[in-house]
Parts: C-alpha cells; sequence; structure tokens
C-alpha cells in the first residue's frame, strides 16, 4: 500500500479500479486473471506478444543468458547476444541495411533515430541548417517529448503541447479511406500526397530538414493502414531529391506483423534508417533497435566515426537473448508464413461476419494485423460523437466475463479527435480455429454494445 488508501501501484488512472483483475498466468494465447477469467488475447497487448504466451524455448534461452551474464554496461563491453541480434537484423534485410543499434522502448528508439538523423548531416557540415523534421497527421511514434512531439495522436499528445519540440511539422498520412478524393484514383492520390511532401520541403527551406518519417503501415492512430501502391517511392523520390533521410517506424508494424519480415519489403523501397520494437523479442524482453544503411554509416565515418548516444540498459544481454530465440521459432516455424496465411483468413471472416454491420465503416489491414472501424452514418462517413466513447466501451465490453477477449480500443482516425476503431493483432502462431474464436467473440462483443447504444 501507497501513502493513500488505495494501491500504491500507478498505470495511468490514480482512482483504483477494484473490478479489474490481475493477471494470474498466461499461455499461448490465453491470459488467465484471479478473478477466474480465461482472456482470448487477440491484440497481443500492444502487437507484442507475436509468438505468444509461455513459451518455454525463450523462458531456457533467458535462464541460460542469466547464468552467463545478465547485465554489462555497453560502454565497456559488447556482449555476445547483442552481436548475434544485430548480425540477425541486418542478415533479415537481405543486407540493404548495415547497423543495428539495440536499444529499450519504442519511443527510445525514435528519439535516437532524430538524434542520428540530425547527427549524420553533422558530421558532414558542423554549421548544417538541417535541424527540421517533417512527419504525417495521423501518426503515433511514442510518447518521450521527441516522439510525441514527432507523432500526431492529439488525445495523447495535446496535454503537452507547451513543452514539444517547435521543429517538427506534419503532412497527409497516406490513409485512403479517409483521404481519398472523389473520383480520385490511387495514382492521382500518390501524386498529390508527393506534391504536398514536395511543398512541404519547399516551405521549410529544402537544405532545413533532415528526415522524413513515416509507418509503412500505421498501427494505434489510424488503424492499420498500409501505405499503398506506389506511395513509399514516391516519398523516397522526394528525399532523395533534396538529399533527406527517409526514416520507416516499423515498431508496432515491422518484424513479420504484416506478414513480411520488414513491412518495406512489400514495397521494395529501402529506408535509411529503420525502427523496430514489438515483435522483435515479442514481450520476452524489453527492446528496440535501429538499422541504418551504409549511407548513414559512411556519413558518421566523415566526422568522428560514433553515434553520440548511450543508455544503461542499450543492448541488454537478457533482452537480446530473448530475441534471438524469438526470431529463431519465428523462423524454424515459418511463422511469417503463418502469418500472411492467417491474416487473409481473418481478414475474410471479419468481412464475411461485419462487413453488412450498419455501423461497421470499414475492415482493413495485411498480415495479422487489421482494424475494425465504425461510423454513425456510413454513407457519409459520418462519425460517432466522442461523448459516446464507442471504442473504449467495446474494449472494456470485450474484457467483460462472457466475452472474455482483448480488443485494442483506439480514437481519432477522422480528424484526430472522432471516430473509433479498434485493433486485432493476435499471435503468428494462430491457426483457423483461433481465429474462427476470435471472430465469433468480436462479433458478439460489438452487437452487444451496439445494443446498448440504441437501447
Amino acid at each position: 500500500m501507497g501513502s493513500a488508501a488505495e494501491p500504491a501501484y500507478l498505470y495511468k488512472n490514480v482512482v483504483h479500479d477494484p473490478t479489474i483483475s490481475a493477471v494470474k498466468s498466461a499461455q499461448g494465447i490465453y491470459i488467465h486473471l484471479e478473478n477466474g477469467q480465461k482472456i482470448l488475447d487477440a491484440t497481443c497487448g500492444a502487437a507484442v506478444s507475436a509468438i505468444g504466451h509461455g513459451v518455454d524455448r525463450v523462458k531456457q534461452a533467458i535462464i541460460s543468458q542469466l547464468d552467463q551474464v545478465e547485465y554489462c554496461h555497453p560502454g565497456f563491453f559488447p556482449n555476445a547476444p547483442a552481436m548475434q541480434l544485430a548480425d540477425l537484423l541486418v542478415e533479415s534485410t537481405g543486407g540493404q541495411m548495415s547497423r543495428a543499434c539495440i536499444l529499450g522502448s519504442g519511443s527510445e528508439a525514435v528519439d535516437a533515430a532524430m538524434k542520428l538523423s540530425q547527427q549524420y548531416f553533422a558530421e558532414q557540415d558542423p554549421d548544417t541548417q538541417r535541424t527540421k523534421f517533417i512527419s504525417r497527421h495521423g501518426s503515433w511514434h511514442g510518447c518521450t517529448l521527441g516522439s510525441l512531439s514527432l507523432g500526431d495522436f492529439k488525445p495523447r499528445k495535446t496535454r503537452f503541447e507547451s513543452i514539444l519540440h517547435t521543429n517538427v511539422s506534419h503532412v497527409s498520412a497516406c490513409d485512403p479511406y479517409h483521404g481519398l478524393g472523389d473520383k480520385e484514383d490511387l495514382e492521382t492520390y500518390v501524386a498529390r500526397l508527393k506534391q504536398e511532401l514536395d511543398d512541404e520541403f519547399q516551405r521549410l527551406g529544402p537544405d532545413t530538414v533532415c528526415a522524413f518519417f513515416l509507418e509503412p503501415m500505421v498501427g494505434t492512430a489510424l488503424g492499420c493502414v498500409a501505405a499503398v501502391p506506389g506511395y513509399l517511392k514516391a516519398m523516397r523520390e522526394v528525399c532523395d531529391r533534396y538529399g533527406a533521410l527517409l526514416v520507416f517506424d516499423e515498431i508496432m508494424c515491422g518484424m513479420g506483423r504484416t506478414g513480411i519480415m520488414h513491412a518495406w519489403q512489400e514495397d521494395g523501397v529501402v529506408p535509411d534508417i529503420q525502427l523496430v520494437g514489438k515483435g522483435l523479442a515479442a514481450g520476452y524482453g524489453t527492446i528496440s533497435a535501429i538499422l541504418i544503411n551504409d549511407r548513414v554509416v559512411a556519413g558518421l565515418k566523415q566526422g568522428g566515426g560514433f553515434f553520440v548516444h548511450g543508455q544503461t540498459y542499450q543492448s541488454h544481454p537478457l533482452g537480446c537473448a530473448a530475441a534471438l530465440e524469438v526470431q529463431r521459432i519465428i523462423k524454424e516455424n515459418d511463422l511469417i508464413h503463418n502469418c500472411r496465411e492467417m491474416g487473409e483468413y481473418l481478414g475474410k471472416q471479419l468481412k464475411l461476419h461485419l462487413g453488412d454491420h450498419p455501423h461497421v465503416a470499414d475492415i482493413r489491414g495485411r498480415g495479422l494485423f487489421w482494424a475494425v472501424e465504425f461510423m454513425e452514418d456510413k454513407a457519409s462517413k459520418t462519425p460517432f460523437d466522442v461523448k459516446l466513447a464507442l471504442s473504449k466501451r467495446l474494449q472494456n465490453r470485450g474484457l467483460e466475463k462472457g466475452y472474455d477477449i482483448c480488443l485494442f480500443a483506439a480514437t481519432g482516425a477522422v480528424d484526430g479527435w472522432s471516430g473509433d476503431h479498434f485493433l486485432l493483432a493476435p499471435p503468428y502462431t494462430v491457426e483457423k480455429q483461433d481465429v474462427d474464436e476470435i471472430v465469433s467473440r468480436v462479433v458478439k462483443t460489438i452487437y452487444s454494445v451496439f445494443e446498448d447504444v440504441y437501447a
């Protein structure tokens, strides 16, 4: 107990809710609560637990590493798991990226990538004017001040506007459901977005921008929105025209989640810097990584030859050992192929059972990364009143006894505030019967909530 007559634990809500049960154990795709509930983890937390819970091989790998060395500061010594993991990550890109910097949380990785982007130019010209960043509306890059400045998830950003960085601007996301114009085809849409980015470079001054950050498949903020064909290529061309770096944030969508190891491989457009995280150790370690290409390495070599960055728990042996074993399991069991195959089945089943629902406006995704978005009026794409808190009600109902499913709720896909959707991101290990159970519980939850809404 803390100083107050409530539990000392704080996540977000300072008022303790005694109705929320703690986790007792987890195995496979299920989480067991202390109140006896068995919850189907259809979201892997926040797209984290990619191989499911309680995998003995990973636990044994962590124990084995504990028996060797539990921690060593990377400023003194490298460690074998970190070096092996870096090799694995570089190899997974087909050699397109050439270095891997192992970090902790995804937000850390984003902040470090911002620093690295600016340092790349400063090493070549100490008087460089390249200190600005361009990102996109409807993006989420993390909750540290740097990553929060870069992102545009208004419910978590607006409160801190007064202390955020002022050297970040935003352009439109590639979001055809909300952004595609009437009678506009995808080719014209991509050309419009390309011109918007070009215009932003010109507005800021082309020689003042160091990097453009984007999520190849947007997760939380817009709800599983993949780049349309030609979009990443167009963004690459604009960045190349003005000499800026292109940074792909794949912390949520990478490491196999979309049915391919790296989301950018779907389009064959290689970034200068890439960020990975959640699926890297699949929850068995707190870990993320920055991957950089030869261009960035060469830029650093022109200067001092090192990245001016370092954190206490960087390259942590336990996290790296966990990530290595997770990635071996994924490869040995061909789980990324299963992710793609089961993802196609999940999408078909969601559309089959929910496509005709009067308020299910869009069902979209790739691999095992899907979102369901709701509108009060589908024809006009009019969202529900934010006061209804529809997505939160769906998440809460899913966690009630008799529904027993995790749904990852989010808001703001329409304008930053309005709009309701939830994400589904089950483990890569799911089989058809698991997908059928997920869809059955999702459908039951949705219909139950709407019965209440219109009661």
